[in-house]
């Protein structure tokens, strides 16, 4: 999934661009069955006893798919760049795990689309993903609740019977129902995590980057040391909240001195551990 955040934007979003991305967040797909969906789909429970579906969101029909599909492609490639993109990001990325296109793998891409919009817009600063997912995910309980906001009110109006198989299949035309939608409060969340990411997470992340720079400065000007090994003694550094264990000191950084050790865990505190 970081992969794929780290690509946002720089592709056009059609089918197969989509198609990759299902490839590349779900990565090992002997258990799952890649591409679009060919059967209903549902977010929900079975019953324990009769294993019957309990949804709460039932997802687009399979024969709606392709136009649905379309569709957001099309808002991506044409209205999305007229709108705020704040907004068009909700759009699109909301109305795709709406629909549901495929068997797994769809939060993520939701995700990613949030992303694709922001990047495209311009949200990224040079060589910097925009965080904004770690600002969701500390609102879960937000998040879960604007994703169910649409799907209890669709759901009383899905004609639906299950199938041999505990799934859904829905007997009414359902296809509007997706491709029009009120994403008001879906808007309004992901305003509310952008501007955590501004305000917040970026500044923090800011720091952290310009307190990293001088780590490395401090550590070249003692040693030569290549940067894959600066960035391990780094990394075992605030892992080891400053110290390094005795294990690194005798076999990765065995090579280091006591004294050069020691010299390494003092300007850690110094600069990371104000």
């Amino acid at each position: 999934m970081g992969r794929a955040i780290g690509e946002a934007g720089r592709r056009p979003l059609d089918l197969a661009e989509m198609l990759r991305l299902q490839r590349l967040v779900i990565g090992d797909a002997r258990f799952v069955s890649l591409g679009i969906r060919l059967e209903g789909a549902f977010i929900g429970e079975h019953d324990r006893q009769t294993h019957q579906p309990l949804p709460d969101h039932i997802c687009a029909r399979p024969e709606d798919l392709s136009l649905l599909i379309d569709g957001m492609i099309a808002f991506d490639q044409g209205a999305a760049k007229q709108l705020d993109p704040v907004i068009a990001a909700a759009i699109l990325a909301f109305g795709f795990v709406y629909i549901h296109p495929f068997e797994d793998g769809n939060g993520r891409i939701h995700r990613y689309l949030i992303h694709h919009v922001l990047a495209q817009r311009g949200f990224n600063p040079p060589g910097v993903v925009f965080p904004v997912s770690s600002a969701i995910l500390e609102r879960l309980d937000d998040y879960r609740q604007v994703l169910e906001d649409y799907a209890g009110r669709l759901l009383p109006l899905i004609e639906w019977a299950p199938t041999p198989r505990s799934n859904v299949q829905v007997l009414n035309d359902t296809g509007d129902f997706y491709r029009f939608f009120d994403a008001t409060p879906q808007a309004e969340f992901l305003y509310a995590c952008v501007r955590k990411t501004i305000e917040e997470d970026l500044p923090q992340e800011t720091e952290f980057l310009r307190r990293h720079d001088q780590f490395r400065g401090a550590v070249q000007a003692l040693i030569d040391m290549p940067d894959r090994t600066a960035e391990l003694l780094l990394r075992f550094l605030r892992q080891g909240c400053g110290r390094l264990s005795g294990r690194a000191r005798q076999r990765e950084f065995a090579a280091l001195t006591d004294k050069e050790a020691d010299y390494f865990e003092k300007i850690y505190a110094d600069i990371f551990q104000e």
